[in-house]
């Protein structure tokens, strides 16, 4: 007996002596500007983690030694990797990365030999086989962290980070697309106290339908979220279905290292529907092999006559618009939307797999009476782990459901 009272009292003080230790400190831009909703997690545990409030301050606690590195991220910001020991009270100054390809993609001069048909159609012919070689037939798994941020009106309205699993089944889907499985591991909601005070409003509100309610507060909902983003940019299906389309391909800029090579395709329906799809494929210039693909599209619809919203796409609205007063009635008179996506590679034994992805969206629904709504939607996941091959998860795993953590940001 007295041997373990003496094993619980020794239990108890090794407990007691174990505390987590408090790291704080500031993400600011090159012009010293905080920087809100940026992610600070470890990254050999990236469920440890935090995110930067209005100020650019965060506080992570955590038990892990000092020497662990620590990922700091925002989008459209190079990220950095520094030991917690360096967190203690100091700035982290992020610079800006922009995703989208302006200063790189220059459209071609139109008597450029290289883009005359013939050339073009050997071209695309020799990229295409290079993928054949950089991208594995199968199964990848990758460890991933994936930021969603949403503002309204200018202000950061919150974000949603996903710790999640995902299998890239190649070819194994719809259309030849690569199948996904994706198990969201962990969640957290990040989101300032007043804006959190607004939705809940909205939420609690008599008129809002049950079905919306419980989606906004179910994590699986979200999982769709992070899934549907991770799923997009099917490089190699994409290619397949554009590469014999050869008058709308152009060299768009060249380098002694890197190639652009851009697919255009453009829809105008009788002025109303208006669309502009861009795939840029970046090359290194010597071997072909894909380095990034981005994707942009701009978008613009215009009803003559206007679009009454009905009750249903009326809750949908509100839970967008986070002005003081609730939209009752809206008739859609124009919008506008502007898409880039990003995907950059890395090689892992020799083959091409994802390393990050990027997403920016923004757009504004105009109705009648200059009545408003902006949206703006920015997005990273970022690959923490690649295993390759990998085995395709189980249905108990694709089935289980996990809980979201709510953290208020002050």
């Amino acid at each position: 007996m007295k041997k373990i009272i003496s094993l619980l009292f020794l239990s108890l003080i090794s407990l007691l002596g174990i505390s987590a230790a408090e790291y704080k400190g500031r993400v600011v831009d090159t012009s010293n500007q905080p920087i809100s909703f940026a992610t600070v997690y470890l990254l050999r545990d990236p469920v440890v983690g935090t995110a930067t409030g209005s100020d650019g301050t965060f506080v992570l606690e955590t038990d892990y030694p000092p020497q662990e590195i620590v990922i700091i991220s925002f989008i459209g910001y190079s990220k950095r990797e520094i030991p917690l020991s360096r967190l203690q009270g100091s700035d982290i100054v992020l610079t800006e990365q922009p995703i989208a390809l302006q200063e790189t993609v220059i459209t071609a001069k139109a008597g450029k030999q290289r883009n005359k048909r013939k050339k073009m159609k050997d071209l695309l012919r020799r990229v295409y086989t290079r993928m054949s070689y950089d991208f594995s037939d199968e199964p990848a798994g990758y460890r991933i962290v994936s930021d969603v941020r949403m503002n309204s009106a200018g202000t950061p309205w919150g974000m949603e980070q996903m710790i999640a699993s995902a299998v890239n089944i190649p070819k194994q889907g719809t259309e030849g697309r690569d199948s996904v499985q994706f198990v969201g591991e962990h969640c957290k909601r990040f989101f300032p106290q007043s804006i959190r005070n607004k939705a809940d409003n909205i939420l609690e509100a008599e008129w809002l339908d049950k079905n919306v309610k419980r989606m906004a507060n179910e994590v699986d909902s979200g999982v769709v979220v992070h899934q549907g983003l991770w799923a997009i940019g099917n490089i190699r299906y994409d290619f397949e279905k554009t590469m014999n389309d050869v008058r709308h391909w152009e060299v768009s800029n060249e380098s002694e290292n890197e190639t652009v090579l851009t697919h255009t395709e453009k829809k105008n329906f009788i002025g109303i529907f208006k669309y502009s799809y861009k795939r840029h494929y970046i090359l290194d210039s010597e071997s072909l092999s894909v380095l990034r693909f981005a994707e942009e599209l701009e978008m613009a619809v215009n009803i003559p006559f206007g679009y009454k919203f009905k009750s249903r796409d009326l809750e949908m609205l509100n839970l967008l618009n986070m002005s003081e007063n609730n939209i009752e009635k809206f008739r859609l008179r124009k919008a506008r939307a502007y898409v880039t996506l990003n995907t950059i590679y890395q090689r892992v034994n020799g083959m091409v797999y994802h390393k990050e992805k990027n997403l920016s969206a923004t757009g504004v629904l105009i109705g009648t009476r200059d009545m408003q709504i902006p949206i703006d939607v920015k997005a990273t996941q970022r690959v923490t782990n690649v295993t390759a091959p990998a085995q395709p998860l189980p249905g108990t795993a694709l089935r289980k459901r996990i809980t979201r953590e709510l953290v208020p940001l002050f």
